[in-house]
């Protein structure tokens, strides 16, 4: 076998996570613009933004442990399939009955169930990817989260252009199409699923995965090791202040100067930082403890984020988002390294199902109160409080001790 041949099992696994992610990137931007642009109200967008979070962080837990029993291929291909579909929907409602607040809070619903099967079950397959081309899986466990924020990068200027000369609504053929190419690219690859056979041996061991205490199993697994449960309670600190931020404060500021192609460079730039992080962790990771490598990741958002706070000149902006992106983007290799190394692998998509959901807790109400803060008292003093609100949160953690126990080697 060819060494490229041998490699098709992760370069179609890398197209996936590519085209899901430019075609997610598209639509996180778009929808906002969408809101803002039929009601001009930040509060409306941000009722969006955090209403479609919801069914997401509940689906969250119930996908993970839908990857763990039906496996990680097929929750993939029809999770990419039905958000192709569901993100169609968009152009055709606005051709046919035309859109509404209602009709769009709707289908931004619907759009946002199945994201997290898709990403869980993608990230669950990295490992069978590895194994099946030779590749390293914490190397590779970079190179995903790397490739991923590739797309997060062109995303943003992708939907700044597409908004600018076809509109916002017919904006989402775009991520129709790239939804329909991640789910051919999963198909097409040769891999086992290391999680169904630990499945079909815990089974055969008299281990029952089933009922309550399956669903469950994704939440008690993360919370009795301290040092994945410090890590998901970084991700819920740092989601509540950065999501708003990239579905409310920043839209509505470019929205209110008309600006939407800054609004891309700022997006794509803190993106394209978080993209060079991602590509740097096995490096990283061979010279710094896990340990520390978190405390540079909080300290470290924290210190790029109250600049931004300032709104200050376009280029200003962008190169702190640009730091904010390189510091925060070795966090999920990371965390995906530690579940590989610490949970069983047929309870790993349930795990990673319990991040997502950490991911989507706090952001909603965070959402909501933006959108109100920013019609009540403008964008400057909502973005300089949450600011001081992630410093307030994030920065003791930093001296926990418990972080000490990331430097540990797992089971």
């Amino acid at each position: 076998m060819t060494a490229s041949r041998r490699l098709l099992p992760v370069l179609f696994l890398e197209a996936a996570n590519l085209t899901s992610g430019l075609g997610n990137a598209v639509v996180m931007l778009a929808f906002p613009w969408l809101v803002l642009q039929e009601t001009g109200s930040a509060a409306a967008a941000g009722a969006v933004a955090a209403i479609s979070a919801l069914p997401a962080l509940l689906a969250a837990p119930l996908t993970g442990w839908l990857v763990d029993r039906l496996g990680r291929k097929p929750v993939a291909i029809g999770a990419d399939v039905v958000s192709a579909l569901s993100v169609a929907a968009v152009p055709i409602v606005a051709m046919t009955i035309g859109l509404t607040y209602g009709s769009i809070l709707t289908l931004a619903i619907v759009g946002a169930i199945f994201d997290p099967a898709g990403y869980s079950a993608r990230r669950a397959l990295i490992p069978d990817a590895a194994q099946a081309s030779g590749v390293d899986t914490d190397r590779l466990n970079g190179i995903h989260e790397g490739v991923f924020l590739v797309g997060w990068t062109a995303g943003p200027l992708a939907a700044a252009a597409l908004i600018a000369s076809v509109g916002a609504a017919s904006a989402f053929w775009l991520p129709c199409a790239l939804f329909l190419l991640a789910a051919i690219a999963v198909a097409a690859m040769r891999v086992g699923d290391a999680g169904q056979r630990a499945r079909v041996e815990a089974q055969a061991a008299g281990l029952n995965d089933g009922g309550l205490s399956g669903l469950v199993r994704g939440f008690t697994a993360l919370w009795k090791d301290r040092a994945l449960r410090v890590l998901a309670i970084a991700v819920l600190i740092i989601a509540a202040v950065y999501m708003p931020t990239e579905a409310v404060i920043l839209p509505a500021y470019y929205n209110s100067l008309r600006e939407p192609v800054s609004l891309g460079i700022v997006i794509a730039a803190i993106s394209g930082g978080s993209m060079i992080g991602a590509f740097s962790y096995g490096w990283i990771l061979a010279r710094v403890r896990p340990s520390m490598l978190v405390r540079i990741i909080l300290i470290g958002t924290t210190l790029s984020v109250l600049p931004m706070t300032l709104l200050p000149p376009l280029p200003v902006l962008a190169a702190f988002g640009f730091i904010l992106g390189l510091v925060w983007g070795p966090f999920n290799p990371l965390f995906s390294t530690l579940v590989q190394r610490r949970i069983r692998p047929e309870e790993q998509g349930r795990v990673y199902g319990v991040q997502l959901a950490c991911f989507y807790a706090a952001p909603p109400l965070g959402m909501v109160v933006a959108g109100i803060s920013v019609d009540a008292f403008g964008v400057s003093m909502t973005y300089l409080v949450l600011g001081l609100l992630l410093a307030a949160c994030s920065l003791p953690i930093v001296f926990l001790r418990s972080i000490s126990d990331l430097d540990a080697s797992g089971k």
